[in-house]
């Protein structure tokens, strides 16, 4: 029989954290999945959306409600849409849309989706219907999942920051279908959102947004120009590679960097037209002038000052010679910024992902730790007490695994109550982690945080258990103040 005496979970957790525990953890550090020398790099190279310019939360409020108003105006949707709003912190980057069944959710690093955290509209769908939908399972097979940019057959995944407001605004529009009873087509009206979401964008509407308010829309623009002035004091070459047009790239690069920005560059390329930009050979580059009117001639060489639109990299490495390791690319969309780069051209990646800031200040507080550690604690119970099968001790094994998914629901919450963290579900990293983690030679939460390392620093990634290796290592929050308990009985398992 299984016979535990516990202290209350509470002390039992405070007797486990060190002094100091919390707080570890630096919202303004560089976190690395692959060593790089910064001393080695000579070229850096940056996305401007969401990497060079930072956008306040704002920005996502005006796009859904000039999308809703397309739908309403130009594609004839119920008038009833006028009524709802924007849900700031409804959904979290890197979720998966089932156009055929309606449903946004969260997937793990194994295709699984996490239960509890898929949305038909804006309520969730109970557990057992998301399993019954998939055929008696949680997991997605490999056929269905997103393919290298995020597209699958009937799946799709939102990597970029400026999907939030579309996935609310998919969520918003299926939730009055269903409470209207309103029979619609799963097919069209997800294109018909992605194409108001795109008009959005295509139509210039967004950039007169930001440039008539840019001091209310763009974030830490004077830490940018303290990033690129440093580097180029260190004799390092720029080069900018944007989707978005020269006008609004030129206004908002004045606005944090000063009239003379351009000075900083080596190469500027605007609407470049990304993904495609690192994979198709047949677009040739334009020259700009000036006031951003196209010119004629063939572009025999790149020179620093110009503005160049289109192009291709195969042309850009053959006309620049930059290659290899020596270049580092800094993006937000692990897809259209990273992968390419990374996988197929050898150069180094930096992942822009301004949601770490606040999930580090969450991981740093009190409540995250003891929670943490307490769920940890009773995992460790229930895997070592589980083969005592009488009555009494199946009762007691039964009241942790429900206090166990208590915990891990309230860790959750601290995220963001219907879809968790964006880098794990309750113990296995995100399909979104996999991808940073496969894409990013390093990670941060803005550009800044570059200003907090030498530029000869070398990033060493820490290594960290594989499963089998595990039991050798101290438990992670608690270093240095116990030992791996069972660790010599685990010895004698045959």
């Amino acid at each position: 029989m299984l016979s535990v005496s516990l202290t209350s979970p509470l002390s039992l957790v405070l007797d486990l954290l060190p002094p100091g525990v919390c707080n570890l953890l630096n919202p303004a550090a560089i976190y690395a999945n692959n060593e790089i020398s910064l001393g080695d790099v000579e070229i850096y190279g940056f996305d401007y959306d969401y990497t060079l310019a930072q956008y306040s939360n704002l920005l996502h409020s005006m796009i859904f409600n000039t999308a809703r108003d397309i739908l309403i105006e130009q594609f004839k949707y119920p008038e009833g849409l006028g009524k709802y709003d924007y849900i700031p912190g409804f959904a979290i980057r890197g979720l998966h849309y089932d156009v055929q069944k309606s449903l946004l959710m969260k997937i793990d690093a194994f295709h699984y989706v996490q239960l509890g955290t898929a949305y038909r509209g804006l309520k969730p769908v109970p557990d057992e219907e998301v399993i019954e939908l998939y055929g008696g399972t949680q997991h997605i097979p490999l056929y269905q999942m997103s393919d290298f940019y995020g597209k699958g057959p009937s799946l799709k995944q939102f990597m970029d920051i400026f999907s939030l407001p579309e996935m609310t605004l998919l969520s918003s529009v299926i939730d009055y279908f269903i409470t209207h009873g309103i029979e619609f087509d799963q097919v069209h009206l997800y294109k018909d959102i992605s194409d108001a979401i795109r008009d959005v964008h295509v139509k210039g509407v967004m950039y007169k947004w930001i440039e008539k308010d840019m001091e209310q829309y763009i974030l830490h623009g004077d830490e940018i120009y303290a990033v690129l002035n440093r580097l180029v004091n260190h004799k390092k070459k720029l080069f900018l590679i944007t989707n978005s047009p020269f006008s609004f790239v030129d206004k908002g690069m004045k606005h944090m960097v000063g009239k003379n920005w351009r000075d900083l560059f080596d190469m500027v390329i605007v609407q470049a037209d990304k993904p495609n930009f690192f994979t198709d050979r047949r677009k040739p580059f334009r020259k700009l002038d000036d006031k951003g009117s196209l010119q004629w001639d063939k572009i025999n060489q790149l020179e620093k000052g110009k503005i160049y639109k289109e192009g291709n990299l195969f042309d850009f490495l053959r006309l620049t010679g930059w290659r290899g390791s020596k270049v580092l690319y800094f993006g937000d969309h692990l897809y259209s910024d990273l992968a390419d780069l990374m996988l197929r051209h050898g150069w180094r990646t930096g992942a822009i992902v301004p949601e770490l800031e606040t999930e580090i200040r969450i991981i740093n507080t009190e409540q995250y730790m003891h929670s943490l550690t307490w769920q940890q604690a009773l995992t460790g119970l229930l895997e070592r007490m589980q083969m005592y099968q009488d009555a009494e001790s199946k009762q007691v094994l039964l009241e942790w695994m429900k206090e166990r998914q208590e915990i891990r629901s309230l860790t959750k919450n601290l995220f963001n109550p219907q879809f968790g963290s964006i880098f794990r579900t309750f113990h296995n990293p995100t399909y979104f982690s996999r991808r940073l983690v496969r894409f990013s030679d390093i990670y941060m939460a803005s550009i800044s945080c570059l200003l907090n390392y030498d530029v000869n620093f070398t990033f060493y990634p820490r290594r960290t258990p594989l499963q089998h290796e595990a039991p050798l290592w101290m438990d992670q929050l608690c270093t240095g103040c116990m030992k791996t308990p069972f660790l010599e009985e685990m010895v004698h398992i045959r």
